[in-house]
């Protein structure tokens, strides 16, 4: 899940409970610049909710765990390197603020939860320094700073990234209150996180974009975007105690979320190279749905996906106001009402 268009106004959103179909035109015409909050209404209630609220006190809490996980030690160029990327001021902390959110939803504690959110933060900075590196995406910018290769050299950022991964596996058996959370629900988290990253998840989805064929859009965009969300969400409802069904619900529900965000960094870039004349050396990188089919085919997928992470949620109705961060996030992802950081997450 990356963040980047910036909007600099205070917008109210609407944010029915059942998905519409609407293009994203349609979309940021629900834009009002008055407010800050986004206003939820269903038939017998009118919600207003302050996600830039919530994000940035979030944000800060979460910045100050990192900070204190990542202590420069010996040998002092490896943690500088972790703590680059980890303690960007552009990052958004997407995934450690859906897991708190779904934790939230269930009545968990983000005592309970802040370590496992700290560690999906470490995961998700591991996966960009690599995504960056010249042999597979090559890109020299990332959180609106150099790249960690950039930066630190290809085998510093190699080694950056591989400390990460196992650091944040390591962070949440250390310091996840164990009255808090039983050791069955920290193992599931453990096996959620090193599927999500492996061979099965983000590892697969990169191969597939360097290596697969055009027709291999939906699976890169699944598991390169699409299942980072999909563990944010799942690990907070586990180590709130959500049942199977409810996980399942999550699962769809962030897996949805992850592509819709990309689907529409895609279209606005897209947008961005035309008008700067460099339409053709955006089409020839990476595989998604404006490379493939085009921005207007681009726009029916971001509406299909606004629509099906909604209907998760529709299954959560039970409780009540807890769910409404998690649809929030939802049309945060093609309005971005406002700006909670500098560039790609």
């Amino acid at each position: 899940m990356v963040f980047s268009t910036v909007i600099p106004s205070s917008p109210v959103l609407f944010i029915p409970k059942r998905g519409r179909n609407l293009t994203l035109p349609k979309l940021r015409s629900a834009i009002c610049c008055s407010s800050s909050s986004l206003s939820v209404s269903s038939q017998s209630t009118s919600t207003q909710f302050d996600l830039k609220g919530y994000w940035t006190t979030l944000i800060a809490e979460i910045n100050q765990k990192l900070d204190q996980a990542i202590p420069v030690q010996y040998p002092g160029k490896i943690y500088e390197a972790m703590r680059y990327s980890v303690l960007a001021s552009g990052a958004k902390r997407a995934p450690p603020i859906m897991c708190v959110a779904a934790c939230e939803l269930f009545g968990g504690s983000r005592l309970a939860v802040f370590p496992t959110a700290c560690a999906l933060e470490m995961v998700h900075a591991a996966s960009l320094i690599h995504d960056d590196l010249p042999c597979m995406d090559n890109d020299p910018f990332r959180r609106g700073q150099p790249s960690n290769h950039t930066t630190f050299g290809v085998d510093m950022a190699i080694l950056a990234g591989d400390a990460l991964f196992p650091l944040g596996f390591r962070h949440i058996v250390y310091h996840t209150p164990s009255e808090l959370v039983p050791e069955s629900r920290i193992l599931r988290v453990i096996a959620e996180i090193a599927r999500s990253v492996g061979s099965t998840g983000m590892a697969a989805g990169q191969f597939v974009d360097l290596e697969g064929g055009p027709n291999s859009v939906d699976f890169v965009q699944e598991k390169k975007f699409g299942v980072m969300a999909e563990c944010s969400a799942v690990c907070g409802g586990l180590i709130a105690g959500a049942d199977d069904d409810e996980i399942q619900r999550l699962r769809r529900y962030g897996r949805a979320v992850g592509v819709l965000y990309q689907v529409v960094d895609d279209v606005l870039d897209a947008k961005v190279q035309k008008s700067e004349g460099k339409e053709e050396e955006k089409k020839k990188k990476g595989k998604s749905y404006v490379a493939l089919y085009g921005v207007e085919k681009a726009i029916e997928v971001a509406e299909e996906l606004r629509a099906k992470a909604k209907k998760e949620l529709d299954g959560f109705e039970k409780y009540d106001e807890s769910v409404l961060p998690l649809y929030s996030f939802v049309d945060y992802a093609v309005d971005r009402g406002f700006n909670v950081g500098v560039s790609s997450s």
